[in-house]
């Protein structure tokens, strides 16, 4: 059977690779391919080709990009069970005297399959329909050979890890969130002169960069590559039973990962919004600028366009005095690095560098690729909503899934990096904790820094006055 390409070849830079098949046929059983390359084929027909048996086991990256995409047109757990009782039936597994010689050669490769698949998505192993399929399988294999059993307990057990620590990092978040509330809560009923700022919690403009970027890399880690896919599911125009698949959805950490930059934007506008003086402010700024710039420097670049984003924030750009007192030459460096013009050019030249950096790193430090990751959500959905899931002869547009593998799986190999910083337990706590103003709040904050200019700040900040007074009195009663 025609082979898929390695991950060193599919994600070189000249794109994929069309030469690396080894067949001259045009189709093949129910796969078509052009110029070696296979391009599309039925679902029925993509299944088969993900199956091992005695003489042949999928290529890697065939089993990464059917795995992701597939759930466009499966259910996970439907196909795990088509996977499980095509290597039952096939290699007759059911069978009571089953040739042990045939299992001992195609029992290998089935439990490879399945450590692939739980490692890479262990979160479609939440769905209690997977895990029977699953342990289902896993027993006939270690009944039939003894020798198998310790493999598949070892498999067993990485993946009751893996979704444990899932479990726990939920709620971890859920009690960040709660602790967020209620600190907010306290913002509003007392004074600003009595809360901290984040000059004196970290006067350090690199050590926050370095605690900013441990965030970063424990929020990508446990994105689960098949949520890019789910963030875009629609119904699959040949299946008329299928809603939306909402039922896929086991994980939000894609959400929360949005969540913490838009938090962050909004904690670097909060910073500079609360102190009363203007050189208080100018001096947050600079230090905001610092803290972006070495962010740049270890290539987390989603931080530093949350920093950048925090700073330009109307209320915060509306400052004109507070500006004036800004040396403002490494800020606009750092916007010049991130201007959204021809597609984020100057941006994406960056990320080229720091991404071969990784690539010949001797060290953690020089491995770190943190991309912006708003920008990496628009590429895919783009990539998604540019190109037709099925062609219009019902086959699966597997070209278009190759682009989508190749994209995702060079942000697995970013979200691996473990952070090679020394964590620092107030500084966190502070930048995942410490309340921040909406919108609302930093407008009237910023008002009463540097009053009105025109009519409709003016009418605005009256607005916003009345509010906040109204409310204030509220908590009192």
């Amino acid at each position: 059977m025609p082979q898929t390409p390695t991950f060193a070849a599919m994600l070189n830079t000249s794109g994929y690779n069309r030469n690396l098949f080894q067949t001259k046929d045009d189709n093949c059983g129910g796969l078509f391919y052009n110029d070696n390359n296979l391009v599309s084929g039925s679902l029925e027909a993509l299944i088969q080709h993900l199956v091992p048996n005695v003489d042949y086991y999928p290529d890697r990256t065939y089993i990464f990009t059917f795995l992701l995409s597939s759930r466009l047109f499966i259910h996970p757990y439907e196909l795990m069970a088509k996977v499980c009782h095509l290597c039952i039936e096939q290699q007759r597994l059911s069978e009571p005297g089953a040739d042990k010689n045939r299992i001992r050669k195609i029992a290998p490769k089935i439990l490879q399959l399945l450590t692939e698949w739980t490692e890479t998505f262990p979160y479609d192993f939440r769905d209690e329909r997977m895990m029977r399929s699953l342990k289902e399988l896993m027993h006939r294999l270690s009944s039939v050979e003894e020798i198998y059993r310790k493999t598949v307990h070892q498999l067993t057990q990485n993946l009751i890890r893996k979704l444990a620590n899932l479990s726990q990092y939920e709620e971890v978040l859920a009690k960040i969130n709660a602790s967020v509330t209620d600190r907010l809560t306290v913002l509003k009923t007392k004074p600003h002169s009595i809360q901290r700022d984040v000059l004196t919690i970290c006067s350090d403009p690199y050590t926050l960069a370095q605690q900013l970027t441990h965030i970063e890399l424990e929020r990508l880690s446990y994105i689960g590559p098949e949520e890019f896919v789910q963030a875009f599911v629609q119904k699959d125009p040949l299946d008329n039973d299928k809603t939306c698949f909402n039922d896929h959805k086991k994980t939000s950490n894609l959400e929360a990962y949005v969540e913490w930059f838009n938090r962050l934007s909004y904690l670097v506008a909060t910073e500079i919004c609360m102190p009363v003086k203007k050189k208080h402010r100018a001096r947050v700024i600079e230090y905001f600028i610092d803290v972006a710039r070495e962010c740049f420097n270890i290539g987390n670049f989603n931080s530093l366009m949350a920093i950048i984003s925090g700073m330009n924030m109307s209320p915060v750009s509306r400052l004109k005095k507070t500006w004036a007192k800004v040396k403002t030459a490494k800020f606009d460096i750092l916007e010049h690095q991130m201007d959204p013009s021809s597609n984020f050019y100057n941006y994406r030249t960056a990320l080229r560098g720091a991404t071969q950096r990784s690539l010949t790193a001797h060290s953690s430090r020089e491995k770190i690729v943190i991309p912006f990751f708003s920008l990496l959500i628009k590429d895919i959905y783009f990539l998604n909503e540019g190109c037709a899931n099925r062609l219009p002869n019902g086959h699966v547009n597997f070209e278009k899934f190759w682009e989508l593998a190749k994209q995702v799986s060079e942000f697995m190999t970013w979200k691996l990096v473990e952070c090679p910083f020394e964590r620092d337990r107030k500084i966190l706590q502070y930048l995942l904790t410490a309340p921040v103003f909406s919108e609302d709040a930093l407008y009237l904050a910023s008002y009463e820094s540097e009053g009105p200019e025109n009519h409709i700040e003016k009418d605005r900040w009256k607005t916003l006055r009345s509010k906040y007074i109204h409310r204030s009195v509220c908590l009192c009663l």
